[in-house]
């Protein structure tokens, strides 16, 4: 087992305190780790990356103040050898790619075993970037599917919402009929027959978070 001398500092950023807890009890089985800070919302994780540097931080992907991606992209835009791992119960390949987008080192479900978590903090540690196999395979199934446009991506949550091409145009202020368009667009791209299964896609895919 590898040991960092002195020992690698992380940072765990999560809402929940019990998942918090239970993660440094795991990560304090190794002396050479030492958890220095936590953070519970976006804007707190931003605020104590800058002020504690840690070497490698765990990010959950939903805070209650805004995502871990914008989070993540914070951090990275302002701390360009930052390196941090997504650690969520999302595995939608939108979610995957926006993450590894914003500049994550690597993205693991919370299900992760211990072990592989270790693997791969020790692996951002060392400036790598880690993506198991089932996200990997997530990531090649996006590439199937079309990249929607910025409108589409407006249009989608007033879909998901249950809004008539009508009301979708009222809001976006456009014609009826351009409504229809984005939405057969969105149907095309995202593989689905009708407007409950685009809903049912978007969610899986991450396009779209209900809660």
């Amino acid at each position: 087992m590898p040991t960092f001398d002195p020992p690698l500092k992380l940072m765990v950023v999560d809402d929940h305190f019990v998942f918090r807890a239970g993660l440094k009890t795991v990560l304090s089985l190794r002396n050479d780790f030492a958890v220095i800070a936590e953070a519970d919302n976006a804007a707190s994780a931003v605020e104590r990356y800058a002020r504690h540097q840690p070497d490698v931080t765990l990010m959950d992907l939903r805070l209650p103040d805004g995502t871990g991606i914008e989070a993540t992209r914070q951090i990275c835009t302002a701390h360009p050898d930052a390196r941090i791992l997504m650690l969520t119960t999302y595995d939608g390949d939108e979610d995957i790619h926006r993450a590894l987008e914003a500049g994550a080192a690597g993205y693991l479900l919370k299900s992760v075993p211990g072990p592989e978590l270790l693997r791969a903090i020790e692996a951002a540690a060392r400036g790598e970037r880690y993506i198991p196999p089932a996200v990997q395979q997530r990531l090649e199934e996006r590439a199937t599917f079309g990249e929607l446009t910025d409108r589409e991506r407006e249009v989608l949550p007033l879909v998901v919402k249950g809004l008539t091409n009508r009301d979708i145009a009222g809001i976006l202020n456009f014609t009826e009929f351009t409504a229809k368009a984005h939405v057969r667009s969105l149907l095309a791209k995202l593989g689905a027959a009708d407007r409950t299964e685009l809903v049912a896609i978007a969610v899986q895919r991450g396009l779209i978070h209900l809660d």
